[in-house]
């Protein structure tokens, strides 16, 4: 990917849905496809699909159109997928503990080797063969394992103050599913997810629709 050229995250986040296509498509063992087919099968232009692949360097050939395999192998160089990424969740709640359960991560490159938490009901438990720690033994964790994204699903009031700490122990990701929008100013990288957000706009749409 050209280290020099600024690319927008409109077009980042629009990357691991045409990962997903993708996949479905080399499942049904189709080889090659337009930009015309692709735009049909996920509902976007034509025109912004190849806007899109032309930030990293086009990959589709004219009249030929886009070797699917070649393609989905390249989005995942680009998205990391082809690293492994270490992560621990920080929160043994309902989120944390879904998170946990979730076999996909894994698929994708991320393991997740730990859970913390503050309950001395659920510290010494596991979820989906994970152990549940102490948060005060954080700080040692970290130092003999190798953490690259910390998720975190504690309550709004202490995100900023767990952030923060994660943070000084040179864990550079953040995923924080916290309402509360997290900013950082020592150099992480922060993604907030909003669950709630989506839910407010299909209501929205659902309202709009007449139902």
């Amino acid at each position: 990917m050209p280290e020099e050229k600024k690319i927008s995250m409109a077009v980042i986040r629009r990357l691991p849905r045409y990962y997903r296509y993708l996949h479905d498509l080399i499942k049904l063992d189709i080889k090659r496809i337009s930009s015309r087919e692709l735009s049909e099968r996920m509902g976007i232009t034509a025109s912004q699909i190849r806007q899109d692949l032309n930030c990293f360097g086009g990959f589709g050939q004219q009249g030929y159109g886009y070797n699917v395999e070649s393609l989905f192998n390249e989005i995942g160089r680009i998205l990391g997928v082809d690293n492994r990424f270490s992560c621990i969740i920080i929160g043994a709640g309902n989120m944390g503990t879904a998170l946990a359960n979730y076999e996909n991560f894994r698929k994708r490159g991320f393991d997740i080797i730990a859970i913390f938490d503050v309950d001395p009901l659920k510290i010494g438990g596991e979820v989906n063969g994970i152990g549940i720690m102490s948060m005060d033994s954080l700080e040692d964790f970290v130092k003999n394992h190798k953490v690259d994204i910390a998720m975190l699903t504690v309550p709004n009031v202490h995100v900023t103050e767990v952030a923060e700490r994660v943070t000084t122990l040179g864990i550079k990701g953040i995923w924080n599913f916290s309402p509360h929008e997290l900013r950082l100013e020592n150099g992480a990288v922060v993604e907030n997810v909003h669950l709630s957000d989506g839910l407010m706009v299909l209501g929205y749409r659902l309202r709009s629709a007449g139902y």
